[in-house]
Order: structure tokens, then sequence, then C-alpha cells
């Protein structure tokens, strides 16, 4: 039995942030929004149960945005409303039979271990408690006419936050009563817990714990996220295959016509084996040899993209980002430049980064070396990464 379990609801459109998807699949600092919402409670140690609440049609989407991160309940698609999001996400915890429940949405992704410890805490004592933040500005109501009418007393009004914390006997019975009264108007689960009689706590909130809603949200938001990224790393790779029997060359992804083929156990792309390297280096991780060794017989004739996309996993699992790729691909032949844009855009397509991240440049040995002789070919690469700052 779970004692705490978290609602993460995702299920809104979100479209008035700008761009053509919603707003909690939106990049900041190149990680989707909700994916940083999720891991804070996946890594909470109080918190045992943690159950996303989609919209039908992303469940793509909410798939790609989450790849690689353990433990949490399969989504359950929300409703209408929020309101009936939350009922679906809370149904779908019976089974879990949580103590409490923590109730948080998805566009608010910078909240903090601490936060998470408060909402559990003050659910414990009062039941019902939600996270508040002191007005500092002056409050003015006003009138039609758009005159004011009256200077509200700032001292006691907050602006609410979540996660909103709940016993979860208590909010699922709540949630009962106002769906058989025809009550869909909540817009947050305190006022609904007010609208059944019951007093609700609140506990100190978080200045950073913002609710992404316009564009200009996620303008600071990535300001703040690229500065939590405080530990910038670099890690370099090299890879050298030679020709062999083939009609074809893989490099960057990229399938280029060849006289000759390439010796290798995978499909011997040397600029994504580089690349592999320099992600892994920068994490200090090992190397591609550690994690696909060339005796395992599952690595023959891979495809090399899946190597590309593993490295790239291994930063967003450490709630990092990446910053820039560049490979120098040394060779004679094949030509390199009209299959440049091809290769940076299939490389940023893998990474899950913008193409302008992703730099490719070409040269030849001169004639000289194993390269000059047109025996085989090299790329080198660096990449850089920044992840939260720590002491590991």
């Amino acid at each position: 039995m779970a004692k705490v379990a978290a609602v993460v609801v995702a299920a809104g459109r979100g479209y008035r942030a700008g761009g053509d998807m919603p707003k909690q699949y939106r990049a900041i600092a190149g990680e989707p929004v909700i994916r940083p919402t999720l891991t804070a409670f996946l890594r909470h140690p109080q918190v045992d149960a943690v159950q996303p609440v989609i919209h039908p049609d992303d469940a793509d989407a909410f798939r790609a945005a989450t790849a690689g991160l353990d433990n949490l309940l399969p989504p359950v698609p929300g409703g209408a409303t929020r309101q009936a999001s939350v009922r679906a996400g809370l149904q779908a915890l019976r089974a879990a039979a949580p103590e409490l429940v923590l109730i948080h949405d998805a566009a608010r992704p910078f909240l903090s271990g601490d936060l998470i410890s408060r909402a559990i805490a003050a659910a414990k004592q009062h039941g019902a408690a939600v996270p508040a933040i002191a007005i500092t500005d002056t409050v003015k109501q006003i009138d039609a006419q758009d005159m004011i009418s009256e200077t509200l007393d700032r001292s006691r009004l907050r602006t609410v936050q979540t996660p909103q914390a709940f016993a979860y006997d208590l909010i699922v019975a709540f949630h009962g009563r106002a769906a058989a009264a025809g009550r869909e108007d909540f817009t947050d689960d305190a006022a609904l817990a007010e609208w059944a009689g019951h007093r609700v706590n609140a506990f100190p909130g978080e200045s950073t714990n913002v609710k992404l809603t316009t564009n200009d949200d996620f303008e600071r938001a990535e300001m703040l996220r690229l500065a939590s990224l405080a530990d910038v790393r670099t890690g370099n790779g090299f890879d050298v295959h030679a020709f062999g029997d083939g009609d074809h060359v893989m490099l960057g992804g990229v399938r280029i016509p060849h006289a000759r083929g390439v010796t290798g156990h995978s499909d011997a792309d040397v600029a994504l084996h580089a690349l592999v390297d320099a992600i892994l280096g920068a994490l200090a991780e090992g190397d591609i040899g550690v994690h696909f060794p060339p005796s395992d017989p599952q690595w023959r004739g891979a495809s090399s993209d899946r190597f590309l996309a593993f490295a790239c996993e291994r930063v967003r699992a450490r709630s990092g980002m990446i910053a820039h790729l560049d490979v120098t691909v040394v060779c004679e032949t094949p030509r390199i430049g009209p299959h440049r844009d091809a290769m940076r855009t299939r490389i940023a397509a893998i990474a899950g980064i913008p193409i302008g991240r992703v730099a490719i440049k070409a040269t030849t040995s001169e004639k000289m070396g194993f390269t000059g002789r047109g025996e085989g070919l090299v790329a080198m690469a660096t990449a850089t990464v920044r992840l939260p700052w720590s002491a590991s």
C-alpha cells in the first residue's frame, strides 16, 4: 500500500503559452516541462506512487517526454475540466490505496523536494493543505468602469500554488459529492474542499514554483532552468573504422552511397560512435564499449542511433541538457559537404535538441596516413553538457 501518492495533472491544452503543442510538452532548455515535474515526485523519498493524467491525444508526446523515467504509473486520460481530470487520477489510485495524495499541475516544473516535504507534513496534520505565497504588491478592487472601489488588506491575502495535499479518502469523498451535485467549476482542489465545509491549511509555498502560462513565463523559465544547470562539462570522443566490402557508409545516422562499405560490429557509424563517447565522457560514465560491448551478439549490425539515444537519455536521467554537439570527420572520400545538413538534422532528432546545437565539419589528412591512403575514416567529437551542480 502506498502511503503517499502524487497526481500530476497534464490533460490541458495550454496553447495560450504559444507554440504548436500543449505547454506541458514544450521544452525548457532542451527538456519537456512535464519531465522535471514528474522527476521531482519520483525522486522524493516519501512519495510512493506517481499517477500522471494526460489528454487522450497526447499519448505519443507523453511517451517521448518521459522516456527512461522509471516507476511511473501508466497515465490515465483526463476529462473536459481540470476537476474531472483530478477525479480520474484519484480513481486510478484506488488500487494503491494511499493515505495522502498530492495534486500538482504539470506546468509547475520548479517545485523543490522541500516543498513536497512541507505539503506531506501539512496534510498529515490538517487533512487538507495548500502552498501559499504572501502578496507583496498593493491590491485594488475595481468596479465595472475599471475604477478603484476598494484597497484590500494584503496582509490576509495569499496566492495559492500546487501541490495541494489531502488525506486521500477525504478528497475522494469531496470529488464524489461535487460530481453528484453537478459541480464541475472548481479551479483547484482547495476550493472544492472549502465548498465541502473542510478547513484548508495554507503552508509556505515557493516564489520559484511558478505556473507556466504565457510565452513570457517560458522565457523566464528558460533563464531559471539554465541558471540551475551550473555544472558545465565537456567530453571528447574518437572513433575509427576501416573500409571493407559494401556499397554505402553510415555517417551521422545518414546512409551515404560509396564504392566501399565500412567494417565494424554495429553499422560502424564513426560520427555517432564518437558522439556517444563524447557524451558519456562528459558524464564520466565510461565509453560505448562499456555499455554496448562488441562481444555481445545483440549489437551485431545494430543501428548506431540506438547508442546515441541511450547516451542522450543518460543526460536527461540526471536532469541535464545537451548544450552542443560538434563532430569532425577525417576522410578522403566520401565527400561530407553534400550530406552535412542531413547529418545535422538526424543527430538533432536523435538527441532531441535544435539543429543549431549540432555542428558537422570535415577535412582530409592531405593524403597522409591510413585515411590519406583511403583505408578508412576517422571521427572526433566534442559534447558540451549542462548538469545540476553537485559534488559528484
